[in-house]
């Protein structure tokens, strides 16, 4: 009689680890960070202040523009998949972007994981080459946020050195770490060990099943340099971050504070805060909850209007971060609705692409 297999303890706890540190954390995090905000917060007063100021057709286009940014962003995704051989719909991947920010407000990260997935399925394409594509993907958001930070430093450095050097604890801290011969020691050892296991055994069977992942994935992230229609891939880039400027700048009309500090500030203003709501996103967080609130606060305290308190600016925060987190809600109630609806409809793999 078999035995039943015991997974050791050891590895078991080392597993439950990895989740806490993967979804406690940002949870935590979000948690603190709301609390924060809410805890000297009067609800009243902020519900007033919304029912007497807010007017709703802004923010109802902010949303608009949120959903097209989705749609640009599954175009986007579709010229480095179709380089790949892989030729998904534009439909399945719009639905993929939708239920990516919906997962990620349950669990941070994990809808990258869900919409490749979702994908890799749908398609029949090895998971690793799409992957590889939607870390390409990520990177160019990256990219996309380093160049419009470095244009808006340009216009308004001193509001962000005041920012980045508002913890200076924090950022000693972050130095210390950065210059420590500890941590370069421990990247050094992370690169050389693998790669000596890789040239040594070459053929070992494990060594084999690495290099085709790692194969697969470098395909994916690379073929966004070979790829034809780069310059549709370039407006598109344009457009995706152009609709997340232009959502927040429609979002400043919708209080007369607000709308006063880009009529007294310019479009600057809105820019600021739009660079450090998106390095916020950086923060492990749900959703961007929390962080996003914060970096929008301490950008609209940069600039001087009558009217514009700290609890003026919360509400504001707090009002477009509740409508966006709203929609990513109902469009991952869309989402998962049509694919359970889809799911007794079988979907044609990709004629090009040979796993």
């Amino acid at each position: 009689m078999q035995q039943p297999s015991v997974t050791p303890a050891g590895s078991k706890g080392r597993r439950v680890l990895g989740y806490l540190l993967k979804y406690g954390v940002p949870l935590i995090i979000t948690v603190g960070l709301c609390y924060l905000l809410f805890h000297d917060i009067d609800f009243g007063m902020m519900l007033e202040t919304i029912r007497r100021d807010c007017d709703f057709r802004w923010i109802g286009a902010a949303l608009a523009v949120s959903i097209l940014s989705h749609v640009l962003r599954a175009a986007r995704w579709r010229i480095q998949l179709r380089a790949l051989g892989i030729d998904a719909s534009l439909w399945e991947l719009t639905l993929s972007i939708f239920g990516t920010y919906a997962v990620n407000l349950v669990f941070p990260r994990l809808g990258e994981v869900w919409r490749t997935g979702f994908v890799a399925e749908r398609r029949q394409a090895p998971f690793a080459t799409v992957f590889g594509s939607m870390v390409a993907d990520r990177l160019a958001d990256t990219i996309t946020v380093l160049l419009i930070t470095g244009f808006t430093f340009l216009l308004a450095g001193a509001q962000l050195v005041s920012y980045l050097s508002q913890n200076p604890e924090a950022y000693d801290t972050a130095m210390t770490l950065a210059t420590s011969p500890w941590l370069w020691l421990t990247i050094i050892i992370v690169i050389v060990v693998p790669a000596f296991i890789l040239v040594k055994y070459p053929e070992a069977k494990a060594v084999v099943k690495i290099r085709a992942v790692w194969q697969r994935l470098w395909d994916g992230f690379a073929v966004i340099v070979k790829m034809p229609g780069k310059g549709r891939w370039l407006l598109l880039t344009a457009g995706v971050w152009g609709c997340y400027f232009f959502q927040l700048y429609l979002a400043f009309f919708s209080f007369p504070v607000t709308a006063q500090v880009v009529a007294e500030h310019g479009v600057t203003a809105v820019l600021v805060c739009f660079v450090l709501s998106s390095i916020s996103m950086a923060v492990p967080s749900n959703g961007g909850i929390g962080p996003w609130q914060w970096a929008v606060i301490f950008g609209l305290s940069l600039y001087t209007v009558p009217g514009l308190t700290t609890e003026y600016a919360t509400t504001f925060a707090n009002l477009v971060m509740g409508t966006q987190t709203l929609l990513l809600i109902l469009l991952g109630i869309f989402t998962f609705t049509a694919i359970a609806l889809q799911r007794n409809r079988p979907s044609s793999p990709s004629s090009a692409y040979e796993s």
